[in-house]
Formats: C-alpha cells, sequence, structure tokens
C-alpha cells in the first residue's frame, strides 16, 4: 500500500507540475511548502501552551493566596494599600538590577543584586516587596521574542516569592500546600527561565541586560527560600546542574576577538550561583573538572609539541578565578579546612598535579601558578 501511495503520489506531482519546471524542482517547492505549514503549526502550539502554562501560573497563584491576586486585579489599588505600610523605598527593584555591580569577592557588590536580602530577614524585605508588587508587569506568556519567554517566568516567580516574603512577614495569609498539589507549573516555570539564561548567555553580551541578572536573582532565591527550594530542586536540580555546565562551556568554547567583558558577565554568574551553599560543591567539582581536563590537553600537546587551542587557554583562566574564589570564600566563611572539597573531582585533579606543573611550568608559568593555587587551597584551606 506505501509503495502504492508513494507512486501515486509521484505520478501527482509529474502531472500537475508547473510548465518550465522540473518534476525536482517542483518536489522540492512542495516540500518548502510543507514546512512550512508544519512551522506555523509548531509556532501555533508553542503559543497555546504558553497560554496553558499562563491560566496554570494564575490559578497556582490564586489558589495560593487570592487576596494578593485580587488586589494585583485592581488597577486603582496601590501597593501601599495592601501592606499597610507608609514608607516606600523610592528605587524599584529593575532599576537596582540595571547595573548589577557584582563582584565574586566583593559583599557589597554581591548585596547590590539583591541576593543578599534572600539569605537576611530584615524591615528591608518587606520594603523591597513592596515594589516588586507595584513593578512587577502583569503575567504574559505569549511569546513575540526570546527576551519575553526569559522575563514571563521571571515575573511568575517573583509573584511566587512575592506572596513568600508576605506571608512570612505576616502582612499575607498563604497556603503553600498548594504547591504541593501542581509542582508541574512551578518546575515548568523554572525550566523555562533556565532555557531562556541558557539561550542569552550563549551569545554573551556586554554588558549584560538587566533581565539576565534578574533572572539570576529570582533562581538563587527561590533555592534559598525554604518553603520553596524542595519544589525546585527536587524536580530541576539536574537541569539547574546541566545550565552550570553550560555555563562553563561557553566561557571555554567563546573565540571571538573581544570576548573578555561579556565573559566577565558570566563568570560573575557562577560567582553568584557558588556562593549559594546548595549549589557550591557541585559547582566546585565542575570547574575542578573542567581545568583538569584541560590541564592534561595541554600537557599532552606540549609533549608531542603538537598546536593547543591559544583562545581556550585564555578563558581557562577565568575558570581558575571562579574556583580559587569559591574556594577561598569557604575557607573563610566556614573557617574549616577544604579538604573535603569536590569529592572525586578533587583526588583527580590532585593525582599527579606536582608532575603536570613540573613539565608545563617553563612553557606555561602563569597556568602553573593558577594550578599550584588551587592544589593549596584543596589541600590546606588557606593561601600559603
Amino acid at each position: 500500500y506505501l509503495k502504492i501511495s508513494k507512486l501515486a503520489l509521484a505520478f501527482a506531482i509529474i502531472h500537475s507540475k508547473p510548465p518550465g519546471k522540473s518534476s525536482k524542482e517542483y518536489t522540492e517547492y512542495l516540500a518548502r511548502a510543507v514546512s512550512e505549514q508544519d512551522f506555523g503549526w509548531k509556532w501555533k502550539v508553542e503559543v497555546l501552551e504558553a497560554e496553558v502554562l499562563r491560566l496554570r501560573q494564575e490559578l497556582l497563584l490564586n489558589r495560593i493566596s487570592p487576596r494578593f491576586c485580587l488586589e494585583n486585579r485592581k488597577q486603582d489599588t496601590s501597593a501601599e494599600t495592601l501592606l499597610g505600610q507608609e514608607s516606600i523605598n523610592p528605587t524599584s527593584y529593575s532599576s537596582q538590577l540595571e547595573d548589577s555591580g557584582c563582584d565574586v569577592c566583593n559583599d557589597s557588590a554581591f548585596d547590590s543584586l539583591g541576593i543578599a536580602s534572600d539569605f537576611h530577614q530584615s524591615e528591608h524585605d518587606v520594603n523591597t516587596s513592596k515594589h516588586w508588587l507595584e513593578g512587577v508587569p502583569p503575567l504574559n506568556l505569549c511569546h513575540t521574542s526570546k527576551e519575553q519567554s526569559l522575563t514571563a517566568p521571571v515575573h511568575f516567580l517573583q509573584r511566587l516569592l512575592e506572596i513568600r516574603k508576605l506571608s512570612e512577614a505576616g502582612i499575607l495569609q498563604a497556603d503553600f500546600s498548594e504547591l504541593k498539589n501542581d509542582s508541574f507549573t512551578i518546575c515548568n516555570s523554572v525550566s523555562q527561565l533556565l532555557d531562556g539564561l541558557t539561550f542569552f548567555y550563549n551569545s554573551p553580551k556586554f554588558p549584560a541586560p538587566s533581565f539576565l541578572t534578574e533572572g539570576i536573582c529570582v533562581l538563587l532565591s527561590l533555592i534559598t527560600d525554604s518553603k520553596l527550594s524542595n519544589h525546585v530542586l527536587k524536580k530541576c536540580f539536574k537541569k539547574i546542574e546541566e545550565f552550570k555546565k553550560n555555563l562553563i562551556q561557553v566561557i571555554l568554547r567563546n573565540r571571538s576577538v573581544n570576548r573578555f567583558q561579556a565573559l566577565h558577565s558570566v563568570s560573575q554568574t557562577l560567582g553568584l550561583l557558588g556562593r549559594n551553599n546548595i549549589l557550591r560543591n557541585s559547582l566546585i567539582s565542575l570547574l575542578l573538572s573542567g581545568v583538569r581536563q584541560f590541564a592534561e590537553k595541554l600537557l599532552q600537546a606540549h609533549q608531542v609539541q603538537s598546536v593547543y587551542d591559544i583562545a581556550q587557554y585564555e578563558n581557562i583562566f577565568l575558570l581558575c578565578m571562579i574556583l580559587e574564589q569559591l574556594l577561598q570564600n569557604e575557607t573563610e566563611e566556614s573557617n574549616i579546612s577544604s579538604s573535603d572539597y569536590g569529592g572525586e573531582e578533587k583526588i583527580k585533579f590532585l593525582k599527579n598535579l606536582d608532575q603536570v606543573i613540573l613539565h608545563l611550568s617553563d612553557e606555561f608559568p602563569l597556568f602553573s601558578l593558577c594550578l599550584w593555587r588551587v592544589s593549596v587551597l584543596l589541600n590546606s584551606g588557606q593561601m600559603q
């Protein structure tokens, strides 16, 4: 039957082809027309799926806190009415994120990202919450651009975090047991957020767009929050691990001429992820693996006098800087030895490291020094 159908289709194409066109050209034209129709249907499906997710998000928020959703729908009702507070910080959350100013070794810069407020509860949290309530635009998941595909899950997750903060402050009643009944919505939103971040970081820009920093802030806030983190980590931990791996590969594989400023924003993101206690150990293992594998390739190329990837050699120093800073920060904060860091990756990294450094030190003294500094931190927990 299939052979007969194919033969009938071939005869139909031959008989119906317009004059001046060969059967092959006409077949290719028909194939393009059909594929364009398929693309149109795929786009429509994506829009409908986005709309379904948007409705599920609104329904979930409404189940958790009907009052929050009701007040957000009233255009003439301000956040001050809902919260019953008098003082409002004049700087909105989004404007604070326009210039990240972050540095993995600078706590004040770390605070400027808005991350520190997720680790320390204070009156400033409530003030910040009021601005999120006023500043977050309406939910809209109908994708018209890649930027909207990222900002849409950010807005939903911001609202979820907002309800969490207001309920913790005793300002709003919320039932977070609803998350157990609908874990799909929050996990799907986090997955969409990670996909959006990965897309933009694969072609990093300078300066980094503010919505990227905002997305990272929301992600870290979710992971840090005691009531929300379990729902995220149970279903999305592998996705988060893949996101960290992708960021490392973005740094290693970038070969553009003016790449260092753009890659600096990616390294800052990795540094921020490493500041989180839940993500730190796995990130250190990934960085140890990346640096070790490059050192082995460089040693092999040096021994046989073959060419090596100069761009990757230049990029590896960013990973070494991040790794060293994470190990140093952990040692200073916990005041314990870092001998347990990295687990299996630590053993692989330190194995035959002295021989690697010995063979590379003459030709690559700076990289050898970086390897030695990391090894000292792994062995003793402090710089010698």
